[in-house]
């Protein structure tokens, strides 16, 4: 029942979600014109960024305007150093003139030559932009003319830009070490958000998940943080969860992502989300999950361009895969064929595409075989394998030719068809030798241009120390020419005299603290000394009254026991009187003679059961003495003697952790709130007396030896009978 019950739900959060992403399809895109200027002057910003929370992202011109696609109802961010960010909501196709209040455009542009460096600045790194995916050599060497262009006294901020550009184009190519190294150069230089979240995204990629979460964590409480931001902040922090294993920490940080995604309408990162946390319930072995969160994933990533939805239809077809429902896996396989075809048009359209290196026809089809094969049905299978080989070839895919051509090899093994089966599998082994050479020349261009990577890193990493030795240098100047205008004789003497009176006050301080902490000890020492010194006289009255009463009725040898064992428990009590701590042993020796003694005066009122726990070591612990004793006398004459039928005493020692015990001192009496009510006025004051005997001495041990000693008393029974003491004991470590 409760599986179709969460059946049901997930259909209904399914259905919900395709709706809203045949809204979000019907939602129409348009571009929308803007300017930027201060109000004051009228004059245009230039360099402004603008963006959307779909991910669209333009500046302002030289004229203050922009261009840029968005759909109605979404956010318009505006956003400069020099003037509070601003935030639109688009509500009609009208354009958009901002109006900039405070903005110093005289500071901002007072020289001409820096107005003119910092435009050349940024154009430095437009270009190195543009040539990041195609050559990182030139794309480099753009980023280290925009740091030269800003000179020994360049703005902090352009250089962050000019690190984090770096680290970007080191990310794009893999070399996640150096990106590394350049984003916390960056975010030393200046922190942003934006470079925040690619340091944590290099970590996560390079699986360094932990320092990923640290580095993440720093800015998740920001209150200037805008929803795209903090979608991907709680993306990367789930993708860190993740990889670390805990998933479930995973998925509530893609939920998180995905309620404000959903939010903002930003139907990409929708598909993005639902799609991992369909990965993390399938890693999770939560099929039903899986299933639905693919369904919603596949349905959004239709609504997006025809790249996102293919490469969404391959991950839902190996989740099928995972499930062996391999019929399912084919149709949606053959379908991503066809889709695309449709990508590839005419001269290989795919490879300005940049789908992957997984999404390509040899290897679909080399998929839709091995499924085929997981049925057995090796006479389907062929030409898919075929087709494979012959694509993989054409785009010179040796490494899916080769793995094609051995599984075509089995293939015909199995058919028993031994002649082709022999012949493919020797073009197999040529696949192989060929792949190896072209491994081996690989690995020496991928080690050349690692080299050149190095080269060109060690020359970013000059103009960044030559910066900053001309900073320093300046910093030294100016500091050298305050200090020549102060007098050298007074400072001197002003520290001296500082550093005269600290030590003064810093001795006075010390030898007062040390008399203090003496005399403290001295007046414990007498408090617990005097404490000790002040018997019970409830204990020596009732003992000395049961040897009369044993007198009395001329039971000699009763009396004489009970006098020989008390006497033997009154010098050992007196013995360890001058004691703070004595062997947990010698006290529960005393206690056992105790309650055997008490059990004599009453043998028809109560049993009782010392247990001490074998795995405690009780020669390591030290307890305070006869600080027991009273509660157990108070568990017998105030709770056990009054009841009607014969109670039960038990002393329960256990171990609790490696340094700590515990002993707990119950009764079945008639409990604390009954024997208050039958005591006399007398009773009632020496009782409060003997009780704040004890928490004087455990207050005053607890003072001279941190948390030794902690008692606590409760009733054992829900409806008030018997009583619970428990006392925590601490060993010296």
């Amino acid at each position: 029942m409760q599986l179709r019950i969460c059946h049901i739900i997930w259909c209904f959060l399914v259905g919900s979600t395709l709706c809203f992403s045949q809204g979000e399809r019907n939602r129409e895109k348009f571009t929308i014109k803007g300017s930027v200027i201060v109000k004051e002057t009228f004059k245009p910003i230039s360099g402004v960024s603008v963006y959307t929370g779909s991910g669209a992202y333009t500046t302002t011109n030289s004229f203050g305007e922009f261009q840029i696609l968005v759909a109605m109802g979404e956010e318009l961010v505006i956003e400069d150093f020099g003037f509070e960010t601003v935030r639109h909501r688009i509500g009609s196709k009208d354009d958009i003139n901002v109006q900039v209040e405070g903005y110093d455009i005289a500071s901002q542009k007072k020289d001409n030559s820096k107005v003119s460096k910092r435009t050349v600045h940024r154009a430095y790194l437009d270009s190195a932009a543009f040539y990041k995916k195609n050559d990182i050599a030139k794309s480099i060497d753009f980023v280290a003319l925009s740091m030269a262009e800003l000179g020994k006294r360049g703005n902090k901020k352009e250089m962050a830009r000019s690190l984090t550009a770096l680290g970007e184009i080191y990310l794009f190519h893999k070399q996640y070490d150096l990106a590394v190294d350049n984003f916390e150069d960056a975010l030393e230089t200046n922190k942003t958000i934006v470079t925040t979240l690619l340091l944590g995204r290099t970590f996560i990629l390079s699986k360094d998940f932990e320092k990923a979460e640290q580095v993440l964590n720093t800015i998740i409480k920001l209150k200037n943080i805008v929803p795209a931001q903090h979608v991907d902040l709680v993306e990367s922090l789930g993708d860190a969860k993740k990889g670390q294993g805990a998933l479930k920490m995973a998925i509530a940080f893609y939920n998180e992502g995905l309620k404000m995604a959903t939010k903002n309408r930003m139907t990409s990162k929708m598909a993005d989300l639902n799609s991992k946390i369909a990965d993390a319930y399938s890693q999770d072995n939560q099929l039903v999950e899986a299933e639905a969160y693919y369904g919603n994933s596949l349905q959004l990533a239709s609504g997006l361009e025809p790249k996102r939805a293919l490469q969404e239809k391959e991950k839902v077809a190996d989740f099928y895969n995972k499930k062996s429902r391999y019929n399912e896996e084919i149709a949606l396989r053959k379908n991503s064929l066809v889709a695309l075809g449709k990508l590839n048009g005419l001269e290989h359209r795919h490879k300005e595409i940049n789908l992957g290196d997984t999404i390509t026809a040899q290897r679909i089809n080399y998929k839709i075989a091995n499924a085929y094969i997981a049925q057995d049905k090796y006479k389907e299978a062929v030409p898919y394998l075929e087709r494979s080989i012959v694509e993989a070839d054409s785009e010179d895919d040796l490494v899916v030719q080769k793995d094609a051509t051995r599984k075509l090899s089995e293939v015909y093994e199995f058919k028993g068809d031994f002649n082709k089966a022999l012949e493919t599998y020797q073009t197999y082994v040529t696949l192989v030798d060929t792949l190896y050479i072209r491994k081996q020349q690989e690995i020496s261009r991928a080690a050349r241009f690692n080299r050149e990577i190095a080269s060109t890193q060690n020359r970013i990493a000059g103009l960044e120390q030559e910066r900053e030795l001309s900073q320093s240098k300046y910093d030294l100047a100016l500091t050298e020419q305050e200090l020549a205008q102060e007098s050298y004789k007074r400072q001197r003497w002003v520290i001296y005299s500082l550093i005269f009176g600290l030590l003064l006050t810093g001795l006075a301080a010390f030898f007062f603290y040390r008399s203090n902490r003496q005399q403290k000890l001295t007046n414990n020492l007498l408090a617990l000394k005097s404490l000790r010194s002040q018997m019970n006289p409830h204990f020596i009255f009732n003992a000395l009254n049961s040897v009369n009463n044993f007198i009395a009725k001329s039971d000699e040898r009763s009396a004489n026991r009970y006098l020989s064992e008390f006497s033997t428990l009154m010098r050992s009590v007196l013995e360890n009187s001058e004691e703070d701590f004595i062997p947990l042993t010698k006290e529960l020796e005393l206690l056992e003679l105790y309650v055997k003694l008490e059990h004599s005066r009453f043998p028809d009122k109560f049993d009782y059961k010392i247990d001490v726990d074998k795995a405690l070591d009780v020669h390591t612990f030290q307890i305070p003495p006869m600080l027991l004793q009273p509660y157990i006398e108070n568990a017998i004459w105030h709770g056990l003697r009054y009841k009607e039928e014969k109670g039960f005493l038990e002393i329960m020692i256990r171990p609790k952790g490696p340094h700590e015990m515990e002993i707990c001192i119950s009764d079945n009496g008639i409990g604390r709130a009954k024997s208050a009510k039958l005591k006399t006025q007398n009773q009632k004051k020496q009782k409060s007396k003997g009780m704040g005997n004890i928490k004087q001495r455990v207050a005053i041990l607890n003072d001279m030896y941190p948390d030794k000693v902690d008692i606590s008393i409760s009733d054992l029974m829900d409806d008030g009978t018997g009583t619970k003491v428990m006392f925590i004991l601490k060993k010296d470590r």
